[in-house]
């Protein structure tokens, strides 16, 4: 799925206004920057259009902005990490309206090569809205600061949102280019490539918590994938369609119909569909969750009816790392357990440790996934880590992403 969409190196970005949705939704503590991989992220994007000599105009949303515009959801510290990270100064517009008259004046004093970042583009509800006639407004504002734009957000390309999708309306209608950055570009050529053409055996791992937030990807990587393993939250309920007792675990009630589909579905196309053989359990989660818990080991299929399953087993540890080593390709999205504590990683780490070791090409689906690869030390050892939880998952369903599509064809 090498979508064949325009990149930033076919700009001819010369003196030219360059308008990029970056995504800075970087994590915030007391005004600092906790984790700046973002940021990192869209550098090599950021430094090819300054060495053209563009004048590169940056926005990105940060927060949810659910009480109106505020200091603490403000863009400052941002454009501060990464003055330093380009070692030039970048010209904040600190206004709360984005693109009013401060955002117009910044941009007609910019030189070639000078970089300015706007304010939080959800300080402009409109933003939130799907195109309606004040999200459109907002993208046209935004694409009468810049000449061409470029997408460079992933994390934000499965929502049709004013700086994402609608803005290239507007610089179509004035000429201009809409291209995808280098983010955009190795997200859609790592996934896609996965889903689309991958070298065999394909595994694909999912986790997390509830089916029902998975099921069209359970069901588009069945008719893609070799093996299918189900952990996390999630395989309760797969083991309840069995005629199993899961005890207190979670489970999606509503969902074993569909369960019981998908594992004929497995049958009827010869794919292996992998569910732990045993569960680590407690009386209870805990409490906090990362605090102490008494947990112990038993089959899968004899889950007792007062405690709960939080965790993948050593025998399942071992049946996922194997197939995950005899794989080519794997794309791992959500964790095995609740990983935040300590004592109930041990099977997202045996998973992440089998990825690392092994040859094939290993894609993590952002999210969980991301931060678990991340605070376990194993980042450095996957082929590729995805910058977008919700865009990789509505990737891997087979969606067509907004902020990909709107962008313009080779």
């Amino acid at each position: 799925m090498s979508l064949n969409k325009k990149s930033v190196d076919d700009l001819n970005a010369k003196g030219r206004r360059v308008l990029v949705r970056c995504d800075f939704n970087v994590p915030l503590k007391n005004g600092e920057i906790t984790d700046e991989t973002r940021i990192v992220a869209a550098l090599p994007t950021i430094n090819k259009l300054i060495g053209d000599g563009a004048k590169v105009i940056l926005c990105s949303h940060l927060g949810k902005v659910k009480e109106g515009p505020n200091e603490k959801e403000s863009l400052a510290p941002v454009a501060k990490r990464l003055s330093e990270k380009l070692g030039k100064d970048v010209n904040f517009v600190a206004d709360y309206n984005v693109t009013g008259e401060a955002a117009t004046a910044a941009v007609a004093a910019m030189n070639d090569g000078d970089v300015v970042l706007l304010q939080n583009t959800r300080f402009r509800g409109e933003e939130e809205t799907k195109p309606n006639k004040a999200g459109e407004a907002f993208a046209k504002e935004l694409a009468d600061l810049a000449d061409d734009y470029v997408c460079d957000a992933f994390g934000s390309a499965h929502r049709a949102h004013a700086s994402v999708a609608v803005v290239t309306k507007y610089i179509t209608e004035k000429g201009g280019t809409n291209a995808v950055g280098y983010l955009m570009q190795k997200e859609i050529d790592f996934l896609g490539n996965a889903v689309e053409n991958p070298v065999r055996p394909f595994v694909a791992i999912l986790g997390g918590a509830k089916v029902a937030d998975k099921l069209n990807v359970i069901d588009n990587l069945l008719e893609k994938a070799d093996t299918l393993i189900i952990g996390g939250g999630m395989a309760f309920t797969f083991l309840k369609a069995q005629g199993y007792e899961i005890g207190k675990s979670l489970c999606d009630d509503e969902k074993l119909d569909y369960c019981k589909e998908m594992m004929a579905k497995a049958e009827k196309l010869g794919k292996k569909l992998l569910l732990p053989v045993d569960t680590g359990v407690a009386a209870g989660f805990p409490d906090p969750i990362d605090g102490p818990v008494d947990v112990k080991y038993v089959p899968s299929n004899e889950i007792p009816a007062d405690m709960e399953g939080l965790d993948i087993g050593p025998k399942t540890q071992e049946l996922f790392a194997t197939a995950a080593k005899e794989a080519k390709t794997v794309v791992w999205n959500g964790p095995m357990g609740v990983f935040e504590n300590p004592t109930l990683a041990k099977g997202t780490i045996a998973v992440a440790k089998a990825l690392a070791e092994t040859e094939a090409t290993t894609i993590i689906g952002g999210g969980d996934s991301a931060a678990a690869c991340n605070q376990l030390g194993f980042a450095d050892k996957m082929s590729h880590i995805s910058t977008g939880g919700g865009a990789s998952l509505e990737f891997l369903e087979g969606k067509e992403l907004p902020g990909v599509y709107a962008a313009d064809d080779k």
